[in-house]
């Protein structure tokens, strides 16, 4: 079978588990690179020990190359345009979180996306860690029943000893607590209680920890969020935090409830306590240590056989209108509907 050719803009943190995930994937081949210069590139390359093509304009990349997939792994305020570009030139596209910062920008990639037939992943990684995939399973088994409250929390400290540090903490390029990394947290309920949620309640706060007075908007929001079915939920997330990674999962259902590796469930006549679930929890920040392979296996997969990725583009738009809403409300301290 002919190998899919893959090209990578970006050449940050994140960029590299793309290209170790591609390699790794025997139907792709890696053949090109652009960074914002020549030797951000070359430095990448032979970082993680590959050879590929290097360019430093998106269009001209594009253009000279026959490429099948782009993955985006470039700064969040630039995933619209490249998105669009890539779309123009019928591209399939791996787009790093979060897709866009504004309204406007996610309906443009979405007009883009649809009129040009392309295929999108958006990249949130932990549909492929073991205890999520697990948890999912477990709902699709009916273990819990019918979720009326979930919570989901994303803490990690993101100060200054972290490689994105520099750019997350702009609002123009971070943008917020939850679109910057607390849409791993907004994405997993959402995927978890599968109803349509309606309406936000947000408030924000920060630490008088030095380390993270730079941060342009508040590093720390608490989020409820109200489904079309009554069911509610909670997301937390804090940049500012002094504490390990935690990225905690807690649902509560008709019949059972789960709390990330343990589960109380109908399913298990005479159980009086948790049964502990034997995997693999997401314990860390470190993207060296998130499940890529997982998800560019799949989006290889839906490629090649024409099947419809999860989460692509369009998913993902809840996603983002959640987070829009709730920063809004944050700022005008009230409720906001979900449009």
């Amino acid at each position: 079978m002919k190998k899919l050719k893959v090209a990578v803009v970006g050449t940050g943190w994140v960029s590299g588990e793309h290209m170790s995930a591609y390699k790794a994937n025997q139907y792709t081949e890696l053949v090109a690179v652009c960074g914002r210069t020549k030797e951000s590139a070359e430095r990448k390359l032979k970082e993680y020990g590959y050879s590929a093509k290097i360019y430093i304009d998106l269009e001209e990349m594009l253009e000279k190359e026959d490429i099948d997939i782009l993955s985006i792994c470039t700064p969040n305020n630039l995933h619209p345009e490249e998105t669009i570009i890539a779309a123009e030139h019928k591209k399939h596209v791996l787009i790093e979180k979060p897709v866009a910062l504004n309204e406007e920008d996610l309906n443009r990639m979405i007009e883009a996306v649809d009129r040009n037939k392309v295929k999108t992943l958006v990249s949130f990684v932990l549909h492929w860690n073991p205890l999520l995939m697990t948890i999912d399973k477990l709902l699709q088994d009916d273990a819990i029943g019918e979720i009326y409250y979930g919570e989901v929390d994303y803490f990690h400290g993101i100060g200054p000893w972290y490689k994105q540090y520099k750019w997350n903490i702009k609002r123009d390029v971070g943008g917020s607590s939850l679109l910057s990394a607390g849409c791993h947290a907004v994405d997993a309920l959402l995927w978890f209680i599968g109803r349509k949620p309606v309406e936000v309640f947000s408030f924000t706060t920060r630490s008088s920890n030095p380390d993270f007075k730079e941060y342009e908007y508040d590093p720390t929001n608490v989020t409820l969020i109200k489904f079309d079915n009554g069911s509610v939920g909670k997301v937390a997330s804090s940049l500012d935090c002094k504490t390990p990674y935690i990225f905690n999962i807690e649902l509560f259902g008709s019949k059972g409830t789960i709390r990330n590796n343990q589960v109380f469930s109908h399913k298990f006549p005479g159980q009086t306590n948790y049964a502990t679930i034997p995997t693999i929890l997401p314990d860390s920040g470190d993207v060296r240590h998130h499940p890529f392979e997982g998800e560019i296996n799949h989006f290889v997969d839906c490629i090649l056989n024409d099947k419809k990725p999860f989460p692509d583009l369009k998913d993902a738009v809840v996603t983002h209108r959640v987070i829009f809403a709730s920063d809004l409300s944050a700022k005008e301290g009230k409720p906001i509907r979900v449009t």
